[in-house]
């Protein structure tokens, strides 16, 4: 098991690899697995690239981010009009994203979206595209799922999608189906795991919504 200052040498070296985040000034603080992460950066794309970065590291059991957002220039704190032009345009333009299904509001360059869509990587995709926009401060994401489809979902059609993955140890894992929400609890060996079930469980039919209960419990015979 790594110490504190082991964990926060870890947290560093793994932003600090990041291309998006080598120049950044960020501090990194670690206790019982604990991460906290301060620091100024120039873009909301940064942030969460911080954050990712130190939440995929072994022994992270979780993250608080205090990272501060500050703009360069004056000239990349854009109206929210333009940024919400600039929203209108990036879903317009993502074949993924049915954009007439999807409302924005934008306030002092913070995006929120709203609406109904069919899948969670509309969802995300829809995030990812506005996220790294210039000037934008912060993104909420309201969108709903709703699936299309009428069939029953199947547990065990899930367990089996979560066995097929490599990365996945599904013994410490329970399903759970009811109606069209699924829950999953129990334990992984990391956040990438944690992830991956969710990412694979919304990838269900019919599904609209997951609850992913699922605590990270390193191995650390593993990685000592």
């Amino acid at each position: 098991m790594k110490t504190n200052e082991e964990l926060q040498r870890a947290v560093l070296d793994a932003i600090k690899w990041e291309p998006l985040l080598n120049a950044a000034e960020i501090g990194v603080t670690a206790k019982d697995g604990v991460v906290t992460l301060t620091g100024v950066v120039n873009s909301f794309a940064k942030k969460a690239e911080a954050e990712m970065a130190a939440k995929n590291v072994v022994g992270v059991k979780a993250v608080v981010e205090k990272i501060e957002l500050k703009f360069a220039t004056d000239w990349v704190k854009k109206d929210d009009n333009d940024i919400a032009n600039e929203v209108i345009n990036a879903i317009r333009w993502n074949w993924k994203i049915p954009n007439d299904k999807v409302k924005i509001k934008v306030e002092n360059g913070w995006i929120t979206l709203y609406g109904e869509l069919t899948w969670n990587f509309q969802r995300e995709a829809l995030e990812k595209s506005v996220k790294d926009l210039l000037g934008v401060t912060g993104v909420t994401n309201n969108i709903t799922i709703k699936a299309e489809s009428h069939d029953k979902i199947e547990k065990t059609k899930i367990i089996e999608a979560l066995n097929r993955n490599w990365s996945i140890n599904t013994k410490n894992i329970d399903v759970n189906v009811n109606g069209t929400k699924v829950t999953l609890s129990g334990s992984v060996n990391s956040w990438y795991q944690k992830d991956e079930a969710e990412r694979i469980a919304w990838n269900t039919p019919g599904i609209w919504s997951v609850d992913n209960k699922l605590t990270v419990e390193y191995d650390y015979s593993l990685v000592d």
